[in-house]
């Protein structure tokens, strides 16, 4: 499983774009991939985006950064040798079609798969088991990476967002909801809370 998490300038895929991207192989966690990037000719910069993920519209605009293609294409080729390619995150519908779309504007062949196993699906269902209410809020769910990384006993994200620090996070969490274990070393302080 390929737990990945992308930085983008806005959340619109049509007409935003990658800022960088952060993956783990979650069955070998030391198989990372990191990568950033510059934006395409044409997308659009969403105000609020930069001040989340930390980059400056000077950075995400550098000629001298690859481009968009080019870490996708690095990603994809990064993935080939990972036995399981399902990918996993936070909302990670989000991520994968952020990546899709990168692939289509690069003409490269997208193959990995539409299911994906969702951190917060995981989180939602773990709570329903142990007779918990999960959060909601505004009449839909409250469970966002940060009360989720509450949940599985590990502090809140750091700010701003890496994708690389976001893709730890998500599989942390995977590990602590499903197999109720530790995973990665930075988080080794932290106990399961319902242990």
């Amino acid at each position: 499983m390929i737990v990945v998490d992308v930085e983008g300038s806005g959340t619109e895929y049509h007409k935003h774009s990658i800022v960088s991207i952060g993956a783990l192989d979650i069955d070998n966690p030391a198989n990372q991939f990191y990568d950033e990037c510059r934006i395409w000719d044409g997308a659009h910069i969403m105000d609020g985006a930069l001040a989340v993920n930390g980059f400056t519209e000077a950075e995400i605009t550098d000629p001298s950064k690859k481009t968009e293609g080019e870490i996708v294409r690095a990603f994809l080729a990064w993935s080939e040798e990972i036995e399981d390619r399902t990918l996993a995150g936070q909302n990670v519908s989000f991520d994968r079609d952020f990546l899709k779309a990168a692939a289509e504007r690069e003409h490269l062949d997208w193959d990995l798969a539409y299911r994906t196993i969702d951190v917060h699906t995981l989180a939602w269902m773990h709570m329903i088991k142990r007779g918990l209410t999960p959060p909601v809020a505004k009449r839909r769910s409250a469970l966002d990476l940060d009360a989720v990384l509450n949940y599985v006993g590990i502090p809140a994200e750091p700010t701003p967002h890496n994708a690389l620090t976001g893709a730890f996070s998500h599989a942390e969490c995977i590990a602590r909801l499903l197999y109720d274990k530790k995973m990665l070393p930075e988080f080794e302080a932290f106990e399961i809370p319902w242990k």
